[in-house]
C-alpha cells in the first residue's frame, strides 16, 4: 500500500480530514514502535512508504506499557478523549497490516502485551484486503489439467472435483497464515481463488488452530459429505496442490500445519 492509500485508510475509518489522519497515523506509529524492539521497528519502517519511515521510531531506550498506557499516550498526544483515541488507533493499525502483511505484522504482535490483541483483532478485521484474484498467474496446471487431476486422483467426475477443490482450498486458506495464501495465490488459477478468498474473511486473517480432524470436518461440511469421503478428496486437492505451487511453496504451507496432517499429505 502506498503512501496515499495508508492515509485514506485512516481518514476513512477515523472519519478525519487528510491533515489530521497524516498526523495521526504518524505520532501512533511513533507512540507503537517504542514498544516493540528495535530490529522489529526497522523491519517495519522499510515495508512503509517512504513518507512514514521517519514516523518509527529507531532511536532512544524502548518503552514498556500495556494497551491502557498505548491510548493514554495517544490521548495526550492527539489531544482526543479515549474512545477517540482508540477508534484512531485501530485505523493506524488496519493501514499498517494491509501494508506490511500478516506475517510482519503477527511478528509485531508477538513482542506486544496479550491485552493488545483485542485492538488488533478488530484491526484487522476492519483492514482492506488486496484481491488475491489479481495477482498474475504463474502456475504450471491450467483451470482444466488441476480439476481433471483431482478428479483422476479422487475418483469422481469433474463437478465434483470443482466442488472439493473449492472446499478444500477454502478450509486450507482458513488453517494458515494470510501471508502464506497470498504466496500461494498467483500459482492457483483464477478460478479457484475465490475460495482462497473465502478462507481468508472467514479467518480474518489470522490463521485459525484447526486440528486434522476439525480440517476434515470443515471441508465435510461444505462438501455436505461423509468424513471419510472428505479424506479422500482433501488428500486429492492437496497432492494437487503440491503440483501446481512447487515445492518450495508447499513446503512453507505445511510448515504451518501440526504433525497431524501427515496422512492427510502423504503421497502413496
Amino acid at each position: 500500500m502506498d503512501y496515499q492509500g495508508f492515509i485514506t485508510v485512516v481518514r476513512e475509518r477515523a472519519d478525519l480530514p487528510e491533515a489530521e489522519a497524516e498526523q495521526v497515523a504518524c505520532r501512533t506509529l511513533r507512540t507503537l514502535s517504542r514498544r516493540i524492539s528495535v530490529g522489529e521497528a526497522e523491519d517495519i519502517a522499510e515495508r512503509l512508504p517512504q513518507q512514514l519511515r521517519s514516523c518509527v521510531e529507531l532511536d532512544g531506550s524502548r518503552q514498556t506499557f500495556h494497551l491502557d498506557g498505548f491510548i493514554k499516550r495517544l490521548e495526550e498526544q492527539l489531544g482526543v478523549d479515549r474512545g477517540k483515541a482508540e477508534r484512531e488507533a485501530k485505523a493506524v493499525v488496519a493501514a499498517l497490516w494491509s501494508t506490511i502483511g500478516s506475517d510482519e505484522f503477527d511478528d509485531m504482535r508477538s513482542e506486544l502485551p496479550k491485552d493488545f490483541g483485542p485492538l488488533l483483532d478488530e484491526a484487522v478485521a476492519e483492514a482492506p484486503r488486496s484481491g488475491l484474484k489479481d495477482a498474475p498467474f504463474t502456475g504450471p496446471l491450467s483451470f482444466d489439467e488441476w480439476v481433471n487431476r483431482v478428479a483422476e486422483l479422487a475418483g469422481m467426475d469433474r463437478e465434483r472435483a470443482i466442488r472439493a477443490t473449492e472446499a478444500v482450498l477454502e478450509v486450507l486458506a482458513m488453517r494458515i497464515t494470510e501471508g502464506q495464501v497470498a504466496d500461494l495465490a498467483p500459482f492457483v488459477p483464477v478460478e479457484l481463488r475465490p475460495a482462497l478468498e473465502n478462507g481468508v474473511a472467514r479467518s480474518g486473517g489470522k490463521a485459525m488452530p484447526l486440528s486434522a480432524e476439525a480440517f476434515l470436518r470443515e471441508v465435510a461440511r461444505r462438501e455436505r459429505l461423509p468424513r471419510a469421503e472428505a479424506f479422500k478428496h482433501a488428500r486429492a486437492v492437496l497432492a494437487v496442490l503440491r503440483e501446481g505451487v512447487g515445492e518450495k511453496e508447499f513446503s512453507d504451507t505445511v510448515a504451518q500445519l501440526p504433525g497431524e496432517f501427515r496422512e492427510l499429505l502423504r503421497q502413496d
